[in-house]
């Protein structure tokens, strides 16, 4: 018999769920072959009646749990928020126990990365998320977890510069074979790496340019081996730069790199098309 829908999960069900979530990232951060479909089909057995759309939705509050600690979700679990307040306990409490889970995600977030000499360029652009347009809100206030487990992985991969390398190369070949299919190899031949041959204080990466207008493009490229919804790290400097030259100015996020990489496009000003969370200030003590 199913449960009915919106019933409550129990501490049991939550505590077999988070388990076989975090068994299934380990598998997916080590490389190693899982069906998802298995782990579902077996841990329904564990649960009091759960259809296999509600067990989808709780791996789903798993991951936007994981990505409020700073650590990799599972790709293909779209994070969901409001989540159960004891899903995040347990999260918490289950990660505690999962050393090897730490060391897995430091190695998947520092390991190096290079351009594939077969990458696939068809295709690789994808449709951006949809923004709904909304009045300016005013900055969330913060509200501190102070959680032992809180790990950001997802800074320290912002930091693998081979990784964002690799990445700014990928759309560096896109934009060029771009244009030659667009007849515009003269303007393919001028796409510049203005990160390697300017400097990257410019607050973009790739100068590049629209195929039918020859208008300049300023493209700031942000890569993840991780999936699509993952959050990306702006400066002030990119945010500002994209303010000033809003018509010209592309964010390429690009994802799941190391599989398969894809891209989407954000244009114009970062803020009109990101949520922008300050997580660090630059401090200097009072009297220097």
């Amino acid at each position: 018999m199913l449960m009915a829908r919106g019933e409550t999960w129990s501490i049991v069900e939550v505590e077999a769920c988070v388990a076989d979530y975090l068994d299934m990232l380990m598998l997916e951060l080590t490389g190693q072959a899982y069906s998802k479909t298995k782990h579902r089909l077996a841990l329904m057995q564990k649960l009091n009646g759960r259809s296999q759309g509600s067990v989808e939705m709780k791996h789903q509050n798993i991951s936007a749990v994981m990505l409020a600690l700073g650590r990799p979700p599972i790709p293909g679990y779209k994070p969901l928020p409001n989540t159960q307040k004891v899903l995040t306990e347990v999260v918490e409490s289950q990660l505690a126990l999962r050393p090897d889970l730490d060391m897995a995600a430091r190695l998947a977030v520092e390991k190096p990365a290079v351009l594939p000499q077969l990458v696939t360029l068809q295709g690789a652009q994808v449709a951006p998320p949809k923004v709904k347009k909304v009045a300016e809100k005013a900055t969330k206030e913060y509200l501190p977890t102070f959680s032992p487990v809180q790990r950001d992985y997802l800074a320290v991969e912002a930091r693998n510069r081979s990784l964002g390398l690799a990445g700014e190369k990928f759309v560096l070949a896109f934009e060029r074979e771009a244009l030659c299919q667009h007849n515009r190899s003269d303007l393919a031949d001028q796409v510049d790496h203005v990160a390697l041959s300017l400097g990257d204080g410019l607050g973009y990466d790739i100068r590049s340019f629209d195929p039918i207008s020859g208008q300049e493009r300023f493209i700031e490229v942000k890569t993840t081996a991780f999936s699509a919804e993952t959050p990306f790290y702006v400066t002030r400097n990119e945010v500002a730069r994209s303010e000033r030259d809003a018509a010209q100015y592309q964010l390429y996020r690009v994802f799941d790199f190391r599989k398969v990489p894809r891209f989407f496009a954000l244009q114009g000003a970062i803020k009109q098309s990101c949520e922008l969370d300050a997580v660090s200030w630059k401090a200097k003590p009072l009297g220097f």
